[in-house]
């Protein structure tokens, strides 16, 4: 597959409720080990064994309820016969025993929680993946990779989207980018998707494919009071050839055009963004791009553009990618070197990010059909 999802705010794996890793889980039996050596080097007067009490707890947070009972288990023992008078002070074996039978309870508690939340992520995961399913490498004789970074935490599909589809008219792709972001914006996300799939198979031309995603928007708009309901969208149809890119931009920023290690904007007529209800929904403008062998272009949402560093300065997509070699290598290197990129820039990015990059039929390179660059990780 061609396209890779990012997190915002990556979570550790062992946060999301798979095991801890194994410095973490030793670390309980660690600590009772340090105390029983403290304990025995240090002069009679200082205490240290009240510690021990940390541990029950500690185990809860980390093992499961058979481990933590062990862990309670061992605590016990060196409170009763390694800690001196400690233990036999009045209520403090007693409490040491209800602290670790309460750490039992809070540890079958958390694993059962744990499961759950895995069981529920997982489903949320398939279900975003089949809004936004994976790239193929390769659409028709056009190659691709998708880059998308939701602003959410722990998200993988929000308020922008992208597709590439061959149909009887040739291979067509959109990036747009859906008013809002979050689990709100995702159903609109799904009726886009929809709808360009379906206009890939059956609208002649690129106007009649915005015309019905502006259609979507609008009927989809009325259905709720006060909705304010609006995509931008870029729509690029590839010829069979792959000397010519035809382009609609309704709103949406023009994509770029990699040639020979340069870096330049398509100049477009944009339309409205879709879904605004206006009165007779006109036309947009179609812009025929001609194209070399090796070319490439990149999509992008203005969650890359509007990214803004420590002084408040945008990110310049241009003159950085320029620095990036971007007709060199595969598209999936150059993807994420764009992603590195943003976010050393812009510590926080908090926009949805959606990048597409297509290399029509690179088989015409000069160097040969190696030298096709669009396959890149699995998601």
């Amino acid at each position: 597959m061609s396209s890779v999802r990012a997190r915002q705010g990556q979570v550790p794996r062992w946060q999301r409720g798979e095991k801890a890793p194994l410095w973490l889980r030793l670390l309980p039996l660690v600590v009772l080990v340090l105390l029983a050596l403290a304990d025995r080097i240090t002069p009679d007067d200082v205490e240290l064994s009240y510690f021990v009490a940390a541990l029950p707890p500690l185990a809860a947070l980390l093992y499961g309820p058979v481990s933590t009972a062990l862990m309670g288990a061992a605590v016990l023992f060196y409170a009763q016969y390694d800690t001196g008078d400690f233990a036999h002070q009045d209520g403090v074996l007693l409490s040491l025993v209800l602290l670790c039978v309460t750490s039992v309870v809070v540890s079958w508690s958390r694993t059962r929680r744990e499961a759950l939340l895995v069981t529920v992520g997982t489903a949320a995961e398939v279900a975003q993946f089949a809004v936004l399913p994976p790239l193929p490498a390769v659409v028709g004789r056009v190659h691709c990779f998708g880059l998308y970074r939701a602003a959410e935490l722990g998200a993988l599909v929000s308020g922008d989207l992208y597709d590439v589809r061959a149909g009887p008219n040739g291979v067509r792709a959109v990036v747009a980018d859906v008013e809002g972001h979050g689990p709100g914006a995702v159903a609109t996300v799904s009726a886009l998707l929809g709808a360009f799939r379906e206009a890939a198979l059956d609208d002649a031309d690129l106007p009649a494919v915005a015309a019905r995603l502006d259609r979507r928007l609008v009927v989809d708009s009325a259905a709720v009071e006060h909705a304010e309901l609006f995509a931008t969208a870029v729509l690029m149809e590839f010829a069979e050839d792959g000397l010519s890119v035809r382009v609609v931009s309704c709103g949406h920023p023009p994509p770029l055009l990699l040639r020979d290690g340069r870096v330049s904007e398509l100049r477009l007529d944009p339309a409205p963004p879709l879904g605004l209800g206006l009165t007779g929904f006109g036309p947009p403008q179609v812009t025929v791009v001609p194209l070399e062998p090796c070319d490439r272009i990149l999509a992008h949402t203005d969650g890359i553009t509007e990214a803004r560093n420590a002084e408040g300065a945008f990110y310049p997509l241009r003159e950085r990618l320029a620095a990036l070699d971007p007709s060199e290598g595969e598209l999936a290197d150059l993807a994420e070197a764009v992603q590195r990129d943003l976010v050393r820039f812009a510590k926080n990015v908090e926009d949805d990010v959606a990048l597409l990059l297509v290399e029509p039929d690179s088989d015409n390179c000069p160097d040969g059909p190696e030298a096709a660059r669009g396959s890149g990780p699995a998601a």
